[in-house]
């Protein structure tokens, strides 16, 4: 029942606001042309677990069979994909609800037995209660609310918990892609266009023409296993699989749950396991997932990048720009055919982060790169010592720029601590230092809008005149602004009348001298 390769069970917006209702390969067909503007039921969270779970099955469809370029019929898409379930001829792998437990289902792995059944006790009413998406008392996102639930919101529920979920107690094991149960699936990767099936198409070919890369990495026994949910899985210890098993675009599935419908309505039925589906504990997360940035500063060894709370801030993605301390996905790279066109792209970087029994947040940045930058990001992650080239000057750049803001906040910091203290230097004690932290995320702020912006200015211009450009940047963004939050400050902060003067003059007084001083920015101010 629900075949998503036959029946119209998912939504899709193409621009004019009204739905309409598609299956599998038409959502596939609409995609390559462009004509789709959004999936109404796909809540944000759930947004890469969606996009790469339909750039990973169109990649392995057209790899399997021989196919270098997506076709644009919905007849061909689904010939594409039933071929890779040709042992079940009535389309099991593809229904949402199958009643015999012994095959499977839709990100459903079948059990060993009939009577493995009896182990689905946990009853799950809701897709959002399905779904990995923790919230912490129900404050900030009410749970197992979605009672009036669509087929679709059910499938989005299910791609997200099989390929997204971490840890959460004994027996509920997580994926394999992240770095420990606590982690996350961060994804990054570069699009010329964020439109939804532009993006898809970019990657379904980038991970065709990297493959042979994946598997040089990742190598991998009699071509591998790619849809997980097609085998059988009891929960057994000596059921984990190998990495060399799977293909480099494999599917995960990391819960074993079944999806049943009664009285028109669906519902599922979970269980636990008794080990994880993949034996990747000491992997870190280094799997080959496409999307997954590798951090390589610690000296135990490569790990997947989890990202921390607050995001994909600038410091945080400046961070990431290191050649020498991260390594790039295969989608974080330039195509054959997008060196050649030399254009401009977009860095799409997304996150859901977890925390321990909750979510702390769910993240996406967008960031246009001009096409010099574009180059260099396509560059990262060569071996340690070698030199990247345009990699390592754009990520020294912005290391350069991040410590200028950082300057500029200890300076800020000091003269908001003297105005506090009554314009007396020597009384700054810990409770004049606490009022500090609002003001200073305010510059972050303003630098963080122009920072890529900024960053981009510089290093696409010559070295001639890239001097000018910092110092220009150093005065409009930071002098600038630090003076006018200063006076904010002053403006806003306790302080009895007849010390405000005082405090004032010497607050900014204090700004403007360690401004012109050797740990400010003396060359601004040296010039006639």
């Amino acid at each position: 029942m629900l075949n998503i390769l036959t029946e119209p069970i998912i939504r899709v917006d193409q621009g004019g606001g009204a739905a309409v209702w598609v299956s599998l390969p038409e959502t596939y067909a609409l995609l390559m042309a462009d004509q789709v503007a959004a999936f109404p039921a796909l809540r944000p969270h759930q947004r890469h677990a969606w996009h790469a779970f339909l750039c990973q099955l169109g990649a392995i469809a057209l790899h399997r069979a021989g196919e270098s370029a997506p076709p644009g019929d919905t007849e061909d898409w689904q010939a594409l994909l039933r071929g890779l379930t040709a042992d079940w001829p009535e389309d099991e792998p593809w229904q949402l609800v199958v009643a015999d437990i012994t095959q499977p289902a839709l990100l459903q792995p079948p059990a060993g037995s009939a009577a493995k059944a009896a182990e689905f006790k946990n009853w799950v009413e809701t897709p959002d209660e399905l779904d990995m998406l923790v919230t912490s008392k129900n404050h900030d996102l009410k749970g197992a609310v979605v009672s009036a639930a669509n087929a679709d919101d059910w499938l989005f529920a299910l791609v997200t918990l099989q390929t997204m979920e971490g840890f959460s107690g004994a027996g509920n094991y997580g994926i394999s892609r992240m770095n420990g149960g606590l982690g996350n699936r961060p994804a990054f990767t570069l699009t010329p266009s964020t439109r939804v099936g532009r993006h898809i198409r970019r990657d379904i070919a980038a991970l065709l023409e990297y493959r042979p890369d994946l598997l040089a990495n990742y190598p991998v026994e009699n071509g591998g296993v790619e849809l997980l949910w097609t085998l059988p899985w009891d929960g057994a210890v000596s059921e984990a699989l190998n990495l060399n098993k799977l293909g480099p675009f494999y599917i995960e599935v990391c819960r074993r749950v079944r999806l049943h419908q009664a009285a028109g309505r669906l519902h599922a039925n979970r269980t636990t396991s008794k080990a994880a589906r993949i034996v990747a504990k000491t992997l870190n997360g280094v799997t080959g997932d496409p999307w997954a940035l590798i951090d390589r500063r610690d000296k135990k060894g490569d790990k997947v990048l989890t990202l921390p709370q607050a995001g994909f801030t600038y410091r945080r993605v400046s961070d990431y720009l290191n050649a020498q301390e991260f390594t790039a996905p295969a989608l974080l790279k330039l195509t054959a055919a997008e060196k050649a066109a030399n254009q401009d792209m977009q860095l799409v970087a997304r996150a859901t982060v977890r925390g321990q029994g909750k979510t702390e947040g769910y993240y996406e940045r967008v960031i246009p790169l001009q096409p010099k930058a574009a180059q260099a990001v396509g560059m990262l992650g060569l071996a340690r010592g070698v030199s990247a080239g345009p990699a390592d000057e754009l990520g020294r750049i912005a290391k350069e720029l991040v410590g200028d803001v950082e300057r500029t906040q200890r300076i800020l910091s000091h003269a908001i601590q003297v105005f506090a203290a009554r314009g007396d230097a020597s009384k700054v004690t810990a409770e004049h230092r606490k009022v500090t932290p609002p003001w200073l995320n305010q510059l972050d702020q303003i630098v963080d809008a122009g920072f890529f912006d900024d960053l981009q200015t510089e290093f696409e211009s010559d070295d001639s005149g890239r001097g000018d450009i910092r110092e220009k940047w150093q005065n409009d963004t930071l002098v600038a602004n630090a003076r006018k939050i200063l006076n904010e400050a002053a403006d806003s902060l306790p302080c009895p009348a007849i010390y405000r003067y005082k405090a004032r003059v010497n607050a900014n007084g204090l700004l403007e001298v360690r401004l012109r001083g050797k740990d400010g920015f003396p060359s601004l101010f040296n010039k006639s």
